[in-house]
């Protein structure tokens, strides 16, 4: 998952920063820095995009996403 997906992902499931830290765990401030193109162990993208997948989102061959 790349920054402008984690973007597109949230934009389409209409939440905010807060709602996905809420559900992947992490900080606001570690999202911010994902989405602003700051590198994150992968672990922490793994965590991120496994939120976003469970809230409804599926992202499309690295380019974008979809709602299921």
């Amino acid at each position: 998952m790349s920054p402008a997906q984690c973007r597109m992902a949230r934009a389409a499931l209409l939440l905010g920063v807060r709602e996905v830290s809420r559900l992947a765990d992490v900080s606001t401030n570690t999202i911010t820095r994902f989405e602003k193109g700051e590198e994150l162990k992968p672990r922490t993208i793994a965590a991120i995009r496994a939120a976003l997948e469970a809230a409804g989102v599926e992202f499309i061959n690295g380019t974008g996403v979809k709602l299921r």
